[in-house]
């Protein structure tokens, strides 16, 4: 007799309310790769991992993946697909003397002609000798290893496991995939709930299904006569329901509060209505994008890093994630809040702009056309052209806008931050210009 549990995963669910009854992310989980949540990468349509599924050309696999992701279901799904018997074995409670023991339960599986997934999780927690002892039964073909773990393989799985595996990474769901498995679970524990609630208990669960479900559960636990309270939902979380409507008028109200904050050098205001927008859940790369806006519209050249700390904190924070990326998004907004303003680049664009839509499209003056070929050159193309790098100050007074348009201006500096020697070095060119 195997040492451990050999229930296969296709046993059937107690019914809810049954003594002993198994926790709400147990109880939820699929029973065909089609009703699978998340990790489209692996296992959409033509996918690697797929592929390998529908094929039944398993081989060992790491699935590398932050908690709740989906890992042990994947397993179970495989091995339900694939008929393969299911060993499930623990990092944590196991060593040598267990590892030899269900070997010999796969061995003689094998020799029956029933092939065996051996499941172990937190495999990173095995040690070298540990992980050594896998080995011969990989490469007999006694097992087909799954190996699931929160940490990089590359740093905790010994070199010559890697060598014989292939490593799929999964990744934090997303709110959207996180509500609809929350939706699912509505009629298990029997309540209703508006998109809302749903929708914050998944901001709240940071890509982790099974967090999502243990709130879900504690809060259904506390809720009364058929509907999810959002009271019940703040004590599950232990924190403020900050209801968001990131489709509406108040999404659009709060980033307006944000970007008028710092357009006004109000920090406080900036870190309030930016710290709003982040518990609520918002799109971080939304806020991103916003705050570059910002640095180009409102800030521009009067400081010209605006724009440097607005893109870094963007690409932070698709670097990092949540929450350590928000981090980046709270110093981009307290640098444009305090740096000195100036709108005059989105004032020369929107002139520009004005403009090109009033006036006819005319051709670009010969000058600054390129004669790439010799007819070109004999039409006229270039002609009059003065290089720049070829007079001792740089500057020439050739016109560059059209005949029509010819003493045009477009771009006034402020007298404020880095704008105003700008300004001066604008007036300086300007100047010289006109004596040529």
């Amino acid at each position: 007799m195997s040492l451990f549990d050999s229930t296969p995963p296709d046993a059937p669910v107690p019914p809810a309310g049954a003594k002993g009854q198994r926790p709400l992310a147990e109880r939820m989980r699929p029973e065909r790769l089609e009703d699978y949540i998340g990790q489209e990468h692996i296992l959409g349509p033509g996918k690697p991992l797929r592929r390998q599924i529908e094929r039944d050309e398993l081989t060992s696999v790491i699935l590398w993946g932050p908690p709740g992701t989906g890992k042990t279901t994947l397993a179970k799904l495989i091995a339900r697909i694939t008929r393969c018997e299911f060993i499930p074995f623990s990092a944590v409670l196991s060593g040598i003397k267990e590892i030899k023991a269900v070997m010999a339960d796969a061995e003689r599986l094998r020799r029956a002609g029933l092939r065996t997934i051996l499941f172990i999780d937190e495999i990173h927690r095995f040690n070298k000798a540990q992980q050594d002892a896998f080995l011969p039964y990989v490469e007999r073909g006694d097992i087909v290893l799954i190996g699931a773990t929160t940490e990089n393989p590359s740093f905790e799985v010994i070199s010559a496991l890697l060598s014989r595996s292939r490593v799929y990474a999964l990744r934090g769901l997303t709110v959207p995939e996180i509500v609809t498995l929350l939706k699912r679970a509505l009629p298990v524990v029997g309540l209703e709930a508006g998109e809302d609630l749903l929708e914050q208990i998944a901001i709240y669960a940071n890509g982790d299904a099974r967090q999502a479900y243990n709130t879900l559960e504690a809060a259904a636990a506390a809720s009364s006569e058929g509907k999810l309270s959002e009271s019940a939902v703040q004590d599950a979380m232990q924190r403020k329901v900050l209801l968001y409507d990131k489709g509406g008028e108040e999404h659009f109200n709060i980033i307006s509060a944000l970007h008028k904050s710092v357009r006004s050098s109000d920090v406080d205001a900036a870190l309030y209505w930016l710290s709003r927008m982040l518990e609520a859940g918002e799109d971080r790369l939304y806020i991103a994008r916003r705050l570059i806006r910002m640095a180009s519209e409102d800030i521009g050249l009067a400081d010209p890093r605006a724009l440097e700390q607005a893109v870094a904190a963007m690409q932070a924070v698709h670097f990092l994630g949540i929450p350590e990326g928000d981090l980046a998004l709270a110093q981009a907004a307290i640098y444009l809040a305090l740096a000195p303003k100036s709108d005059a680049a989105y004032q020369a664009m929107n002139a520009v702009r004005g403009d090109v839509e009033r006036t006819i499209a005319e051709p670009v003056p010969m000058n600054l056309r390129n004669a790439v070929t010799r007819s070109m050159k004999e039409w006229g193309y270039g002609e009059g052209y003065q290089h720049a790098h070829q007079f001792a100050d740089a500057m020439v007074d050739m016109a560059c806008l059209p005949p029509s348009l010819e003493g045009r201006r477009y771009y006034f500096p402020t007298a404020r931050g880095l704008e105003k020697r700008i300004g001066e070095r604008l007036e300086e060119i300007r100047k010289t210009r006109e004596r040529k």
